[in-house]
C-alpha cells in the first residue's frame, strides 16, 4: 500500500551520533520507494530541533547520543510535537532497559542495533517494516482520518461459547506495541489469579529477562521469564525466552513449560507455536489473548484453541498499537470478544471467575 504523507512518501528523520550509521540507516530505509529521509541528526538536541523544523512523520533515534541523550531527546519530542518514534537499542541489559523505559515514554517500537549494522541487510525488512507501521498507527490516530461514527464498522460478530470451562490457562500473544500494552494490563491483574500466565512477545535475545524483571515489579503478579521444565502455577505469569519455542506438556499431572528451538519460525518464540500446544494440552480450558502486533502469529494458534471451544480475547482496532496480529482473527471469525485494550483485564478476571473488587 502506497504511502499517504505529504509529496506521496513517508518522511523520516534519522538522529545518532555515527556518521556510519547515519548513512546506513538513510541508504536502507530508502531502498523502499515510499520513505524518504528528510533530514538527519547527530545528537537529542539537534533531533528535537530537526523535528520542529522538518516535521517528521516518523523518527527514528539513537539512545546514546552526545548533549541529549535518546531519551531525553524522546521527551521532548513526545512533550512539544508527538509522533511516532524508533529507537535503536544496543543488545544488552542495560540497551534492554533503556529501551523499556523509552517504550514507557510513547516510543512507537525499537530496532536492535547488531554490530556491524552498515553491512547487516536483513535489518533492512525489519526496520522498513516498523517504519510503515508507525506511520499507519499516526494516520489512523488523526483527526482528518479517524472515521466519524457513521462510517465506523464494527468487528464482525462471531459465535459466544455457549459454556465456558473452568480456565486452568491463560495464553496471550503480541508484538509491535505489545511492551507498553503489557505494562499497562497485567498490573490490573489480582495478586491472587487463580490460572497461570503464558505471554509471548516478540523480542531479541537478550530483552525478555529484563522484561520479565521490569512486570514483575510493576504487577501484584509475580512475572519471570520462563525455564525449561517449570511448572506452570497460578498466580504466576511466565514470559517466553527470546530465541526458543515455548509450548506446553504436562509433567507429574501438572502444566509445564517445554522450551525448544524446533520449529524454526519467522518469531522464535511463535505464539502460534505456544498457542497450538496449549489448544491441544488444556482444551476448551484455555484462555486465549491476542493484542497488538504486526503479521498474523497466532492467527492458527486462536484458531485451533477457538475450535477446541476455549475462550478467544482480542484488542480491538482503536487500541491497537498495530492492528495486524488481532485483525486476522477477527477476520477469520476465531474471536468470541473484541475488546479495547483496557477492558481486556476485565475480561481475563471474568472469564477465570475472578469476582470483582468491592
Amino acid at each position: 500500500m502506497a504511502a499517504n504523507s505529504i509529496g506521496g512518501r513517508i518522511r523520516v528523520l534519522v538522529a545518532d551520533d555515527s556518521a556510519v550509521m547515519r548513512s546506513a540507516v538513510s541508504r536502507l530505509l530508502q531502498s523502499d520507494p515510499d520513505i524518504q529521509v528528510v533530514g538527519i541528526a547527530k545528537d537529542g538536541q539537534q533531533a528535537v530541533q530537526q523535528v520542529a523544523a522538518l516535521d517528521p512523520d516518523v523518527v527514528t533515534l539513537d539512545l546514546e547520543m552526545p548533549v541529549m541523550n535518546g531519551l531525553q531527546a524522546l521527551e521532548g519530542i513526545m512533550r512539544d510535537s508527538p509522533r511516532p518514534v524508533i529507537m535503536f537499542s544496543s543488545l544488552t541489559v542495560e540497551g534492554a532497559e533503556a529501551t523499556f523505559d523509552a517504550l514507557s515514554l510513547g516510543a512507537f517500537d525499537y530496532v536492535a542495533k547488531p554490530g556491524g549494522f552498515a553491512t547487516a541487510a536483513p535489518v533492512r525488512d525489519e526496520l522498513v517494516a516498523k517504519v510503515r507501521a508507525a506511520f499507519s498507527s499516526r494516520m489512523r490516530r488523526s483527526p482528518r482520518t479517524m472515521p466519524d461514527s457513521a462510517a465506523f464498522v464494527p468487528p464482525p460478530k462471531t459465535r459466544v461459547a455457549e459454556v465456558e470451562a473452568n480456565i486452568s490457562l491463560v495464553c496471550l500473544g503480541t508484538s509491535t506495541g505489545g511492551p507498553a500494552a503489557l505494562q499497562r494490563i497485567l498490573p490490573q491483574l489480582p495478586g491472587d489469579l487463580p490460572v497461570p500466565m503464558l505471554i509471548v512477545q516478540h523480542m531479541p535475545p537478550g530483552f525478555t529477562a529484563p522484561f520479565a524483571r521490569r512486570l514483575d515489579g510493576l504487577c501484584k503478579l509475580r512475572v519471570q521469564e520462563a525455564v525449561q521444565g517449570q511448572s506452570l502455577e497460578p498466580r504466576t505469569i511466565s514470559v517466553a525466552p527470546a530465541g526458543w519455542q515455548l509450548t506446553v506438556g504436562r509433567r507429574g499431572g501438572k502444566l509445564a513449560v517445554n522450551l525448544s528451538k524446533e520449529p524454526a519460525t519467522l518469531h522464535m518464540p511463535s505464539v502460534d507455536v505456544m498457542m497450538l500446544s496449549a489448544a491441544e494440552t488444556c482444551g476448551n480450558r484455555a484462555l486465549g489473548v491476542i493484542l497488538t502486533g504486526m503479521g498474523s502469529d497466532g492467527a492458527r494458534g486462536m484458531s485451533a484453541l477457538y475450535s477446541r471451544g476455549a475462550v478467544t480475547i482480542g484488542q480491538d482496532e482503536r487500541s491497537c498499537a498495530v492492528y495486524g496480529m488481532p485483525r486476522t482473527c477477527a477476520e477469520q471469525g476465531t474471536l468470541h470478544h473484541v475488546l479495547p485494550l483496557e477492558e481486556v483485564p476485565r475480561e481475563i478476571m471474568r472469564a477465570v471467575k475472578v469476582p470483582p473488587a468491592r
